[in-house]
């Protein structure tokens, strides 16, 4: 059983038990998450259910298991011959989710 989820606008194959990395929601670790923007369902038994855009009365649960940051990227812009140089870099911050439940 598996899902395809829209969570801080990008989309995401889960399934029970999975851990997945989403932008940072405003919610305390061990604090349960309902994702209801669900595009694509496969059950138990197989059937697979596609969204117009999403499943009517699906929804993914989890349990919220840390706050954390991305790593640092760094960006770098530089026009050659023109001594122009400027480094900027930054660090998203991101929810780490514990897949409970896929509800169809």
């Amino acid at each position: 059983m598996f899902a395809i989820v829209v969570a801080g606008g990008r989309q995401e194959k889960v399934a029970p038990g999975a851990l997945i990395i989403v932008d940072r929601l405003d919610v305390e670790p061990g604090a349960e998450v309902t994702f209801d923007k669900v595009l694509f369902v496969e059950t138990d038994g197989g059937e697979l259910v596609a969204g117009k855009p999403y499943v009517a009365g699906a929804s993914v649960t989890g349990v919220v298991e840390a706050q954390s940051r991305a790593a640092k990227i760094r960006v770098f812009r530089m026009k050659r011959r023109k001594h122009f140089r400027r480094s900027m870099g930054h660090r998203t911050d991101q929810t780490q989710v514990r897949v409970t439940s896929i509800n169809v």
